[in-house]
């Protein structure tokens, strides 16, 4: 039985797999410049979210074929979606290139203007796998024995994930505003395992 695969599913997991080749693209400019791995100025902030974004756009797509969503709603937010994925890979990658951090940077107007814009487009992210997720324990996903059980799982596990991204930028926000810029960098480490 062969599967019709919908233009924005096909789109999704175009942009997905660029998603993942930017990523790869910046461990080889990595491999070549060099510089620290860790910190807020570093070649693996578009590594990993590159990587990341790609993988999870690429992922959610296919999880979400499983969802009882109308078919025009799950195309909108899917769009939605891996456009959020472009900027916030974008924003992240954009600061990378400028030896600037991406994440509660507000040196600069400009700065101010990358983190705010990478905070809002967290928050679509939040708003969307959130749908997702409330639908996969509304309406039983479809699929073969064990199917539910996965994607329910696999939302919950993002939803931690997720919550765990929001405490770290809110915690860093309001360190960063409050002139205590060094410490918002450092505030986050505790929950970039769990984030991750």
């Amino acid at each position: 039985m062969k599967l019709r695969v919908r233009p924005a599913e096909r789109l999704c997991h175009v942009i997905g797999a660029l998603l993942i080749l930017s990523g790869l693209v910046h461990l080889g400019v990595f491999a070549v410049d060099g510089g620290p791995w860790y910190g807020p100025v570093s070649w693996r902030k578009p590594v990993t979210f590159g990587l990341s974004f790609g993988a999870t756009l690429i992922a959610v797509t296919w999880v979400t074929s499983y969802l009882r969503i109308g078919a025009r709603l799950r195309t909108v937010l899917l769009v939605v979606f891996a456009a959020d994925c472009v900027v916030e890979v974008g924003g992240i990658t954009l600061q990378a290139w400028r030896r600037v951090p991406s994440h509660l940077n507000m040196e600069t107007p400009f700065d101010t203007a990358v983190s705010m814009m990478l905070a809002v487009g967290g928050g679509v992210l939040v708003v969307l796998l959130t749908v997702f997720a409330v639908t996969s324990f509304r309406h039983r996903p479809t699929g073969p024995t064990g199917m539910a059980l996965a994607v329910r799982s696999g939302f919950a596990i993002m939803l931690v994930a997720l919550a765990s991204g929001a405490a770290m930028i809110a915690r860093g926000v309001v360190l960063a505003r409050t002139g205590h810029q060094e410490a918002a960098y450092h505030s986050t480490a505790p929950l970039k395992p769990l984030h991750g």
